[in-house]
């Protein structure tokens, strides 16, 4: 079988589509609907059932699903944009009572970062892969010779110099919309960043995703690394290919 259900489950939307695991393209049409009012789990859990019902009213697909939080065991151990008693919850056991079918759950980065290694940007490059998304936070996703290695969350770290802020507090996208930075003042502050990631972990590519990296030409010319830095191919289908695509090898 190489077609999955993707799942992108966020605070104000979620996004559904049959995925051909192999080419990376969508099989017919992506449904997306808002999330329920407070995001909580019985009701995240039934939208997701009218989606795949939606999709695959046979029920012959697994899913894999992303979900905004550090996924370990299918458990969320955060909540990011969704209630707080998602806290603790395993989120696969859940959604298979619901849904009846093999479901798989990841990380929201994660699943985005493994489909630019699968399908994208990063396609095929040997050695470690450091995706990044700049949004209202910063996501991560660490790729070593095709292996996801989870939760790295490296949008909370410290960075030097910085008076103790965060990565998110100092470069994420939203920072640069809120305080009308340029794009050269806010490049300063991304050089921070990814100069800290490259001293820590010698990657062999930086992939920077989000939806300004529509807007790469900027912002990526204006950093001084080491490491080749590119822009993502997939934007909002991101979540649901690297979902999809990490969903066929577990279970």
């Amino acid at each position: 079988m190489t077609q999955t259900i993707g799942i992108d489950i966020g605070g104000t939307g979620i996004k559904a589509a049959i995925v051909d695991v192999v080419s990376g393209e969508l099989i017919g049409e992506k449904i997306k609907v808002g999330t329920p009012a407070g995001a909580i789990p019985g009701d995240v859990a039934r939208v997701c059932l009218d989606l795949v019902e939606q999709l695959d009213p046979d029920g012959s697909l697994a899913v894999g699903v992303c979900f905004p939080a550090v996924i370990i065991d299918e458990v969320a151990f955060s909540a990011s944009n969704v209630d707080q008693s998602w806290i603790g919850l395993n989120v696969g056991d859940l959604l298979e009572a619901t849904l009846g079918r093999r479901v798989h759950v990841v990380n929201d980065a994660d699943a985005a970062g493994f489909a630019e290694y699968k399908f994208g940007a990063a396609r095929d490059v040997q050695g470690l892969v450091l995706v990044t998304t700049l949004g209202t936070g910063i996501g991560s996703a660490l790729i070593y010779n095709g292996v996801l290695v989870p939760n790295s969350e490296l949008g909370h770290m410290t960075l030097p110099g910085r008076r103790g802020r965060t990565a998110e507090q100092l470069a994420a996208n939203v920072v640069r919309i809120r305080k009308r930075l340029s794009w050269k003042r806010w490049a300063a502050h991304l050089q921070v960043f990814y100069g800290t990631l490259e001293a820590l972990f010698s990657p062999d590519l930086f992939v920077v995703g989000g939806g300004v990296s529509k807007e790469y030409e900027q912002f990526l010319p204006l950093l001084s690394l080491r490491t080749p830095i590119v822009p993502a191919q997939h934007f909002n289908n991101a979540g649901i290919l690297g979902a999809a695509a990490l969903a066929p090898f577990t279970k």
